[in-house]
């Protein structure tokens, strides 16, 4: 069982960074790939990026690549979304999840737990 708290959204002018960050409760929190996915007002949930167990591996959305950033620090039981030239369409609930397969994956159904959310809200 793993439980996952997300803190650090917030209001932010286009442009401006962030950075989101996952607790996971659990001793077993290494051997989870860990995913953030986010959904806009209106819209279906989307994946944002993800990161394998070890971190030696991450995969990005299009809409993100170049502009977000996953990491993790399995000592602290945290994974990371640092997130730079935010522009409005970034707004959205994020949500990180944990995922005990092997290979990374986009799709927010293989995912095993999940946490609560982070509003993130990009002006213009």
């Amino acid at each position: 069982q793993v439980q996952l708290v997300e803190s650090g959204g917030g209001l932010v002018q286009a442009g401006g960074s962030l950075r989101l960050s996952c607790a996971a409760s659990g001793r077993a929190f290494r051997r989870y790939a860990m995913g953030w996915f986010r959904q806009a007002p209106g819209k279906e949930r989307e994946f944002v990026a993800a990161i394998t167990w070890s971190g030696g591996s991450t995969y990005y959305a299009d809409s993100v690549k170049g502009r977000f950033t996953i990491s993790r620090d399995n000592a602290k039981n945290t994974v990371y979304l640092l997130m730079n030239s935010l522009k409005p369409k970034d707004t959205a609930i994020y949500y990180c999840a944990a995922d005990d397969g092997v290979i990374l994956t986009t799709l927010g159904g293989e995912y095993d737990y999940w946490g609560q959310g982070a509003q993130v809200t990009v002006s213009s």
